[in-house]
C-alpha cells in the first residue's frame, strides 16, 4: 500500500521547488504550473535543480549601463513540507539558490564585463487551498479526485544574496520583497486550466552605490498554464506569463524603466521510480519593455517521502 501511495503522489505532485532568482527586476518574471495542486498532508519534497539562462536587460537611456547580456548558472536546494491548516492543505516552502553570472555591457560607453559568484535572495513561501483541496492524509487522497481549487499564498523574497554596495549589478538585492497572490485551476478530463495573480512589493534598498536609495513601485504579476497528464504520469505544460509596473526611483527620481513583459514556456514532469521525478522547463520573453528579457532552461530533481 505505501508503495502504491508513494508512486500515486510522485506523478502528482509538481515541482514548484525551484526558481532563478538573479535580480529583483526577474521577480514577475517567473512561470511555474500546478503551484496549488492538491496533495496529501505530512508530505515532504526536497529537489535540487540547475538553470541556465542568457538575456539582456536594458537600462534606460541616461543610465551609464547599456546592453547588458549575462549568461547565468544557477544551483538551487528546495525543501516543501504540506500540513492541515483548519481543515485546508496548507504548504511552506523554502529555496536555497547559489549563482554564478557572468556578463558583457556599455559602462558610459565603454566596452567592460565582469563576473559574480555567491548565494542569491532565498524564498519562503506559504500557501493555503481555500477551497476544493482538504487536508487529507495519504491514505485517504487516494481516493480523492481534484476538479476545481482555489488558493492563496505569500512569498517572501529574504536578503540573503551576495550584494556588493559599490557595484551596479549583483546577486543579491539588498531589500526584502513580498508577493501576495491567489490562484484558480479547474480540471476537465486530463486537461488542468489555471491561472494565477500576484502583486510584487518591495522595500527600500538604501546602499545603493552605497549612499544612494533605490525604491521600486509595485509590479503586477499573472500566469496562465493549460497542463495535460498521460495515464504514466507525465505531464506537459504551456506557460504563459506577464509582467506590468515595477518603475524604480533613485533617490526619488523615476528612471524610467516601466515594465511590460510578456513571457511563454513549457514544462515536462515525468517519474523515475516510486519516490523520485524530474522535471524541465524552458521559458523565454515574447515582448519585453525594460527587464525580464532573457531565455531560461531548468532541469530539477524531485524526492517525496511521509
Amino acid at each position: 500500500m505505501k508503495k502504491i501511495i508513494s508512486s500515486l503522489i510522485t506523478t502528482l505532485l509538481i515541482g514548484f521547488l525551484f526558481s532563478l532568482i538573479i535580480n529583483a527586476k526577474l521577480n514577475a518574471q517567473e512561470i511555474e504550473p500546478r503551484l496549488y495542486a492538491s496533495l496529501p498532508t505530512t508530505l515532504n519534497a526536497a529537489a535540487f535543480s540547475y538553470s541556465f539562462s542568457q538575456g539582456n536587460v536594458v537600462s534606460d537611456a541616461t543610465a551609464p549601463i547599456q546592453g547588458l547580456d549575462v549568461t547565468a548558472n544557477t544551483f538551487v536546494l528546495a525543501y516543501v513540507r504540506t500540513f492541515d491548516v483548519f481543515g485546508r492543505l496548507g504548504k511552506a516552502q523554502v529555496l536555497l539558490p547559489f549563482t554564478y553570472m557572468s556578463g558583457n555591457a556599455k559602462f558610459f560607453g565603454q566596452d567592460t564585463s565582469g563576473s559574480r559568484t555567491g548565494l542569491a535572495d532565498s524564498r519562503v513561501r506559504f500557501s493555503i487551498n481555500l477551497f476544493g483541496s482538504p487536508a487529507l492524509e495519504p491514505k485517504d487522497f487516494q481516493t480523492f479526485k481534484e476538479e476545481s481549487v482555489l488558493g492563496a499564498s505569500v512569498v517572501i523574497g529574504v536578503p540573503t544574496g551576495q550584494y556588493l554596495d559599490d557595484k551596479i549589478i549583483n546577486i543579491g538585492s539588498n531589500r526584502w520583497s513580498f508577493k501576495p497572490e491567489i490562484g484558480f485551476s479547474h480540471r476537465f478530463d486530463s486537461f488542468y486550466f489555471e491561472a494565477y495573480a500576484g502583486v510584487w512589493f518591495f522595500a527600500e534598498n538604501n546602499n545603493f552605490l552605497k549612499t544612494n536609495t533605490l525604491t521600486q513601485d509595485p509590479l503586477l504579476s499573472f500566469q496562465s498554464h493549460i497542463c495535460y497528464f498521460f495515464p504514466s504520469g507525465i505531464w506537459i505544460a504551456l506557460n504563459g506569463g506577464y509582467a506590468n509596473g515595477g518603475e524604480t526611483k533613485l533617490n526619488g527620481v523615476y528612471k524610467n524603466d516601466l515594465q511590460n513583459n510578456v513571457r511563454m514556456g513549457v514544462t515536462f514532469s515525468a517519474p523515475l521510480a516510486k519516490q523520485h521525478s524530474i522535471k524541465a522547463l524552458f521559458n523565454t520573453g515574447v515582448t519585453t519593455k525594460n527587464g525580464g528579457n532573457f531565455s531560461i532552461f531548468t532541469l530539477a530533481y524531485q524526492y517525496v517521502w511521509f
